[in-house]
């Protein structure tokens, strides 16, 4: 048998991290036994798809590094389908026309709530008779099409993630809606419901394994006796745990995270998301193992492996692991991806001239960042010629001998065009003889001078650039008048 998977969002929205989690999983599941991984659009929610949010999920899926062998595929183009499919249910007595207006539904559910009953369809149209229908079509009544549920029907299945599960046919809610109201009377049936369609897709689809989140379970029930009644092979189920808050609640936009692109502009990059949703519900052989790729945790991935409980999120855990890719980044790929950070921020960039320097940068303040964002901090006091004088750097430029070391460095930077890293250390050696000063006071002071603050990246890296650019005479001109 050839592995066949699909990851089916509803573009009713931008790609949720519980959506792309699924999709991680599905994919491992499809490289690891060298099956194929489908990409299935289920947009039948007419009034809140949108195009903008398809092309979101699949530039997201994308990102992540899980491109599909098949698809897309749209729910859309597929009405044909389903409609042939109730028809079937309908000729073979599967089906019938639920003729219920909503306001006696409403009834129905506060009788059952007065009487502590659960909410639940009572099945009262099962049966009708012509004449009833008749009279109903007379009414002016349209009618939705409703599949019959066996409530002394078990359903049994072996979850490959939560082993055996069992359901019984008298807590799905009655007899369930299959296809809404038509538009037209003459139409027969409206729009096709989830359960009906997503069935139909996977049985044309030939999916062998159905692997999505636990909030599918009761839905599962409902669809196996849909697989069964179309004489589709009923695929095998894994029920993934879900993404929790650290209160132990799904994961929600009060979290302030919803989807990838949430995360995409908080500076993570896609390997480390990916690397992170792996292990958000999945433990490798190797439970010491933090940092691999997708393709390295597709050579070990199995859903026996899946745990049960909810996956928490821990951004802590997170951000460890971006800090890995981002470390691990050559020079050449991290630039790049700063760029549009250093440019966000307004910082004067000139892609033509700067590329050397950009790349020291980089390399200066790379061992820092956790996060791509985090250059714009980093990298705050090592662009353009004003200085701006912290408190601590205006301390240390009123100690004693700090407006000495200021002058002599930009003499010294006046009269050196470019400026080395042995020269710059040279010179504070020098200085720090020359002055009779401690080292620590020359660099505080050279610091200060140079960067407004005492903290801050490597004292002579950043000199380098700064003079590199011009701009540490203008600086150490300013700090010499205000100190």
């Amino acid at each position: 048998m050839t592995v066949r998977v699909r990851i089916a969002p509803s573009p009713t929205g931008n790609l949720h991290i519980g959506t792309a989690r699924t999709a991680v999983f599905n994919w491992l599941f499809a490289r690891h036994t060298g099956g194929t991984f489908i990409l299935r659009v289920e947009d039948t929610d007419l009034e809140r798809s949108k195009p903008e949010y398809t092309e979101n999920i699949q530039s997201g899926l994308q990102w992540l590094g899980l491109n599909w062998d098949e698809g897309p595929f749209f729910q859309t183009q597929r009405l044909d389908h389903y409609r042939q499919a109730i028809q079937q249910l309908l000729d073979r007595g599967l089906a019938y026309r639920c003729y219920c207006t909503s306001e006696e539904l409403e009834q129905m559910r506060e009788a059952q709530k007065a009487n502590n009953q659960a909410p639940r369809y009572d099945n009262r149209h099962r049966n009708l008779s012509p004449e009833q229908e008749a009279a109903f079509l007379a009414e002016g009544r349209q009618a939705v099409i409703r599949f019959r549920i066996d409530d002394d029907r078990q359903i049994v299945w072996q979850d490959q993630i939560r082993g055996q599960m069992v359901w019984q046919g008298s807590d799905l809610g009655g007899d369930m809606v299959i296809a809404r109201t038509p538009e037209k009377a003459e139409d027969g049936f409206g729009q096709p419901l989830y359960n009906l369609a997503v069935v139909v897709d996977d049985i044309d689809m030939a999916i062998t394994h159905v692997i999505r989140g636990e909030d599918h379970i009761a839905n599962t029930a409902k669809q196996i006796l849909l697989y069964e009644a179309l004489g589709g092979a009923v695929p095998t189920f894994a029920h993934t745990p879900l993404i929790l808050n650290q209160e132990g609640k799904k994961l929600s936009k009060r979290d302030g995270v919803t989807s990838i692109d949430d995360f995409r502009a908080m500076g993570f990059l896609p390997q480390a998301i990916a690397n992170y949703m792996c292990l958000l519900g999945w433990t490798p052989p190797d439970s010491t193992q933090e940092i691999f790729t997708l393709a390295e945790a597709a050579e070990q991935f199995s859903l026996e492996r899946v745990n049960k409980a909810g996956a928490k999120f821990d951004w802590q855990k997170l951000d460890w692991i971006n800090s890995q890719y981002l470390h691990s980044l050559p020079t050449a790929e991290l630039v790049p991806l700063l760029i549009p950070q250093w440019q966000g921020a307004g910082y004067a960039i000139d892609l033509e001239k700067d590329g050397a320097w950009l790349a020291s940068l980089a390399g200066l303040i790379a061992p820092s960042l956790t996060r791509l964002t985090d250059a714009v901090a980093e990298s705050k006091l090592l662009f353009g010629d004003r200085l701006d004088l912290q408190e601590d750097g205006a301390k240390q430029l009123a100690v004693e001998g700090a407006k000495a070391v200021l002058e002599a460095a930009m003499a010294f930077s006046q009269s050196t065009p470019e400026l080395t890293l042995d020269e710059a250390k040279g010179e504070i050696n020098r200085l720090t003889k020359e002055l009779g000063l401690k080292k620590g006071v020359v660099m505080k002071s050279l610091r200060a001078g140079l960067m407004g603050t005492v903290q801050g990246p490597d004292l002579l890296q950043s000199w380098l650039l700064l003079h590199q650019k011009g701009w540490a005479t203008p600086r150490l001109t300013q700090a010499i008048a205000q100190g």
